[in-house]
């Protein structure tokens, strides 16, 4: 396909320069939401140890909420009886109670000890998945929500045209150097080929990302035009029939005719738990869990609504039992989440995400590159100061997002019962870590703190699994679930030779490659002029 060199070019600085302002923000959108893939693992390898005795069989978890309810009544307001439980979530009967953050619960739990004694304890959840999710949200940008959405939105609609304007400069050549790895040498080359690569062959991947974030930013705001656009008098809303109330004197059914009642409506469906709430003098209830034929709107779970007296499931906003729309808007959220296809989506997702964050990295360091060549007249040309800004802010908000949520996650063994609020000091840690190796790279220049921050991402992601083995040998007060959440420790342990690797190339290529390059620590070295 021929296309006028002129409108190449064109398209070509679009794409340069639109990847240059959205490039760094969308690195930690990426690599946040690859980790975020196996969000329910690492929350149950990150949460601590409930001193609660064992979960109560689900044939007693009736009368547990009675002593539960009796013992503290504000737990009537909201409950949850769990048909599984887990690391994450001990306990078979959970109230929950507004925290002092928006849209912040603070969850009890509760049980019967070995005396028959109630028991009761606030469930310590670890906040370090919440934590890279947020990052991933907000790339990266310790704004309020609102803020931060808009940005992100804007940062989205830019790579989107990235996509396209990329696209469109690969066109020409697309079938000649979609996968040519011209190996050698000329590294600029190689770097560049591999971009190439990665771009065209997940496009598809990347185009789902840009559409769906931009209608995750400014959803409010298509819905309000929407309203005074098409349905200026109001959308006229359809009312389902109110459930009849329950008979006078009727009891809800116990969890497990419940579970038995929800199986025989929807098999293949899963059940995580039942919950239950007060509403206008009504106990209302819900059903959650997962059939793994289906992709869902959130991550790892639907939910739909029950009626606690008679077990009669209402399936409509579960999928599989959608509408036309509804079905549409799923498959929308699907998409995104990766939440279908079970554990080999996840994964291709993971690899999917890791790969976009390697776009974005070397994308900047491309241009610096071709930057160079082009500038470069007889002898060495010089980095300007923009270049080697734009080098060490690329490197240092890269390896900084990758050694920042290493730290934190390695943290996670550590805090518990030594700090009050675990949000606040995750946090704090991975913003520390991240503005030192920003503040390093450019003391240091992109060359010399590559190789010193790779190594920093190796020491401190094999800081995650041997935090876990200092739990599991009882040092230093760590702690660690037999079992639970090892995919995040081998993860981490398959990660740090990757790092010392790059850490490895990046040194040879500092000491070895042009003096005039950004990857360069040497200054005055004759270069060719070709």
């Amino acid at each position: 396909m021929k296309i006028r060199s002129d409108i190449v070019k064109v398209y070509k600085d679009v794409h340069i320069w639109v990847g240059i302002v959205a490039g760094l923000m969308l690195f930690v959108a990426f690599y946040g939401g690859a980790i975020t893939m196996f969000e329910k693992p690492l929350e149950r390898w990150a949460t601590p140890p409930a001193a609660l005795a064992p979960p109560v069989p689900l044939a007693r978890a009736d009368e547990l909420v009675a002593a539960t309810i009796a013992a503290h009544p504000q737990a009537a307001k909201h409950y949850l009886v769990m048909v599984e439980t887990a690391a994450d979530q001990p306990a078979r009967v959970i109230w929950r109670e507004p925290g002092a953050r928006r849209r912040e619960f603070v969850d009890h739990g509760a049980s019967f000890g070995p005396d028959g004694e109630l028991q009761t304890q606030r469930l310590a959840k670890a906040p370090v998945a919440q934590l890279i999710d947020t990052l991933h949200q907000k790339v990266g940008l310790p704004l309020p929500d609102p803020a931060a959405r808009w940005i992100m939105g804007a940062v989205s609609l830019l790579y989107a045209l990235a996509l396209v304007s990329g696209l469109i400069v690969l066109l020409p050549t697309l079938l000649k150097d979609l996968f040519a790895l011209r190996i050698g040498k000329n590294i600029k080359r190689l770097w560049l080929d591999v971009h190439n690569a990665l771009g065209i062959v997940s496009l598809p991947f990347h185009l789902i990302m840009a559409l769906t974030c931009v209608v995750f930013a400014f959803h409010d705001e298509f819905y309000d035009a929407q309203d005074k656009a098409i349905y200026p008098q109001g959308i006229q809303w359809g009312r389902e029939e109110a459930a009849p109330p329950p008979a006078p004197g009727a009891t809800p059914l116990p969890a497990q005719e419940l579970l038995r009642r929800v199986n025989a409506q929807l098999p293949g469906f899963r059940v995580f738990g039942f919950g239950f709430e007060q509403r206008d003098g009504r106990l209302e209830a819900q059903v959650t869990g997962l059939d793994t034929r289906y992709g869902t709107r959130a991550r790892t779970y639907a939910s739909t609504h029950l009626d606690p007296y008679t077990g009669q499931v209402d399936p409509h906003d579960l999928p599989g039992h959608l509408g036309g729309w509804d079905s549409a808007v799923n498959t929308f959220f699907m998409l995104h989440f990766g939440s279908f296809g079970g554990n080999s989506v996840r994964w291709m997702y993971l690899l999917l995400g890791l790969a976009g964050a390697m776009l974005f990295y070397t994308g900047n360091l491309l241009w610096i590159e071709s930057r160079r060549k082009k500038d470069r007249g007889q002898g060495a040309a010089v980095q300007t100061r923009a270049s080697r800004a734009l080098g060490a802010l690329t490197v240092g908000v890269s390896l900084g997002c990758v050694a920042g949520i290493s730290a934190t996650l390695a943290a996670t063994k550590w805090l518990p019962g030594r700090v009050g609020d675990l949000a606040a000091w995750h946090e704090g840690i991975y913003y520390a870590v991240f503005v030192a190796a920003v503040a390093w790279a450019f003391a240091r220049g992109a060359a010399r703190s590559a190789v010193e921050l790779a190594w920093l991402c190796a020491a401190l992601t094999l800081a995650i699994p041997l935090s876990s083995l200092a739990g599991v040998c009882g040092l230093g007060g760590a702690w660690n679930h037999a079992g639970a959440g090892v995919v995040i420790d081998c993860a981490a342990l398959a990660a740090v030779p990757a790092f010392a690797l790059i850490a490895l190339r990046t040194r040879r290529r500092m000491q070895r490659g042009h003096a005039d390059s950004i990857w360069s620590a040497r200054e005055g070295a004759p270069v060719p002029s070709s």
